[in-house]
Formats: C-alpha cells, sequence, structure tokens
C-alpha cells in the first residue's frame, strides 16, 4: 500500500514539474512571434527539455501553454541514439517528423527490430495513454500538436528519471 502511494505521489510531482517547466517554455515562445500567428525557423529559441526527460534533448514552444488545458504545439530536437524509453500522455497527440529519423514502436518494449521507420513528412496520431517509445536514428526533430496539459508517464520505472527510489 505504501509503494503505491509513494509511486502515485512520484507521478503527481512529475506531472506538475514537466506542467510548470512547459509552461515556462511557452512564455518565451510568445516573445518568438508565436502570438502573432508565425514563427520562422531561424528564431525558434530552443531550451533543455524537462528533466522527466533523458538529458540530450532540446525542446521548443511554438503555440500555446502545455501546462495548460488547451491546444499547444512544441517541437522537440534529439542527438542520434537519443531513447525516449516506453511511456504514454493522457491526452491524444499528432506526432510529425520535421527533420531526421526515428524507430517508433508502440508497446511496453524498446524493439527496433520490429519498429518501423519514420522519417522527414511522416505523421502519426496517437490516442491518450497509447505505449510508445522512439529511438533517433540521426539528429532528429519532431512536432507534437496536442491538448495540455501534457504529461508523461513511464511504463518501467526504472526509466522513470524524477522516480522516488
Amino acid at each position: 500500500m505504501f509503494a503505491t502511494a509513494a509511486r502515485v505521489l512520484a507521478t503527481t510531482r512529475r506531472t506538475l514539474l514537466l506542467v510548470a517547466i512547459l509552461g515556462s517554455l511557452a512564455t518565451s515562445a510568445l516573445g518568438q512571434g508565436a502570438s502573432e500567428g508565425f514563427v520562422n525557423a531561424k528564431d525558434i529559441q530552443w531550451s533543455a527539455a524537462p528533466p522527466s526527460m533523458p538529458k540530450g534533448a532540446r525542446v521548443a514552444v511554438l503555440q500555446g501553454d502545455p501546462s495548460k488545458p488547451g491546444p499547444f504545439v512544441i517541437r522537440l530536437l534529439v542527438p542520434p541514439g537519443y531513447k525516449i524509453p516506453p511511456h504514454w500522455h493522457t491526452q491524444d497527440e499528432s506526432l510529425t517528423v520535421i527533420s531526421g529519423a526515428f524507430y517508433f514502436g508502440k508497446g511496453d518494449n524498446v524493439d527496433t527490430s520490429k519498429a518501423p521507420t519514420i522519417t522527414a513528412g511522416a505523421f502519426h496520431f496517437l490516442s491518450g495513454k497509447d505505449h510508445h517509445y522512439l529511438v533517433a536514428k540521426s539528429e532528429s526533430v519532431i512536432q507534437i500538436n496536442g491538448n495540455g496539459p501534457f504529461d508523461v508517464t513511464y511504463i518501467n520505472t526504472e526509466d522513470d528519471l524524477q522516480a522516488v527510489k
């Protein structure tokens, strides 16, 4: 019972931390011209991804505030070999690969031999709570459109960098 309560508390803390970080990034997006409806690629301001994600990724909020209810658009820039372990989100999301290539798989375990490669221009819709993972084959940028608040829940506790251990 205590272990379950600790996991629930840890998940709540992680979600609140992710929401707070993405909310602060949304404020900088307004300075990029997002409030005018456009952001040129050269003007995108990248910041370190939230600590709930593996190190090495960068994120930019292009529209909305992912920490609040309502639509948002963010981009994620990752180095070659970057892995987002199996996870899920509460809300639906739409993914578009802007550049590079990813292995994209569904399920609770990473298996790139069975995961299709998605490349620039690819689009994929994910229903809320669909279990999935990504592994970057090259430096890549993926755009995520969804409705907030945005959250990440890892399937395997050992992949959760914010978990109480």
